[in-house]
């Protein structure tokens, strides 16, 4: 059994464990999500992709990166220094991850938006740039969809590989959208492509740049598989990405926006680096 096999395990699991019909209760009672397409989307003539900064804290291909990462603290640093979107890392098990934080950050932005004090106790100034939030998991059921939107999640993860039922497929996009929320869907080689691309209304791909049966990580695989991407589709790329010259590299392949984690969590100077990929310059 692969990783992916055993995350897929497991989130079954977790899904037994969900009440679908009170989670789709909170779904639709839930305050409108943002417009994460929008706040993605590389702007004509803009000379670099959006950055898409993510909350990590440990991963099966790279154990454990930031085990005590102040989360809030690390997203109101994302936001001040050019990110266009965050995404949380919501898998327990695999990667240190917790709805809660999805929820909370959310709950913040709404509490200051409001003029009211933030939930945690962090001072997080977030709010003031409103970023939408992707839900980053393994999501194979449609109470997961609910239990995003009804904890603040403007975008989600679905994942090609873990969904090999083209119907199903399908049905969580549709599910997604009917919900107000983005379908980020994620792939990894042509065949894979291919099948999301046969998805009605599909908006946004994500080629992940790694291998998920090697774990090696080129960035040739955004190069390869964006041509195969109409150019009304919003392009994503997604791991391997840490300096400048990798953003100028996938800015040439005609992405609209990049995705990274590791490079951020691990750096020793996370605003200079957020600033280094987003391409905003040092305010003097």
């Amino acid at each position: 059994m692969n990783i992916l096999e055993k995350i897929l395990e497991q989130k079954k699991l977790e899904i037994a464990a969900l009440d679908a019909v009170a989670l789709r209760r909170a779904a639709e009672q839930s305050p409108a999500p943002r417009d994460f397409l929008s706040a993605i989307k590389r702007r004509r003539f803009a000379p670099r992709p959006s950055l898409i900064a993510e909350l990590k804290r440990a991963s099966p291909s790279k154990g454990i990166l930031a085990p005590h990462l102040d989360l809030f603290q690390v997203a109101d640093i994302y936001a001040q220094n050019g990110a266009s979107a965050i995404s949380v890392l919501t898998d327990e098990k695999f990667f240190m991850g917790n709805i809660a934080t999805l929820r909370q950050l959310r709950q913040n932005q709404v509490a200051i938006s409001n003029h009211q004090s933030p939930i945690s106790n962090h001072q997080s100034s977030i709010t003031n740039y409103q970023l939408p939030l992707l839900r980053k998991d393994f999501i194979i059921d449609e109470s997961q969809i609910y239990e995003a939107r009804a904890n603040g999640a403007a975008a989600i993860l679905l994942i090609a590989a873990a969904l090999t039922d083209d119907k199903h497929f399908a049905d969580l996009h549709a599910c997604a959208l009917s919900l107000g929320l983005t379908a980020l869907v994620e792939v990894h080689d042509e065949a894979e492509t291919e099948r999301a691309l046969k998805i009605p209304s599909i908006q946004l791909v994500g080629i992940n740049n790694r291998n998920l049966a090697t774990f090696e990580v080129t960035l040739e695989t955004t190069e390869r598989l964006r041509p195969m991407i109409p150019s009304n589709i919003t392009v994503v790329a997604e791991s391997g990405i840490f300096t400048a010259a990798d953003v100028e590299r996938l800015a040439k392949a005609d992405v609209d926006a990049i995705l990274v984690g590791e490079a951020l969590v691990t750096s020793e100077d996370i605003p200079a680096k957020v600033r280094e990929l987003s391409g905003m310059q040092n305010a003097e």
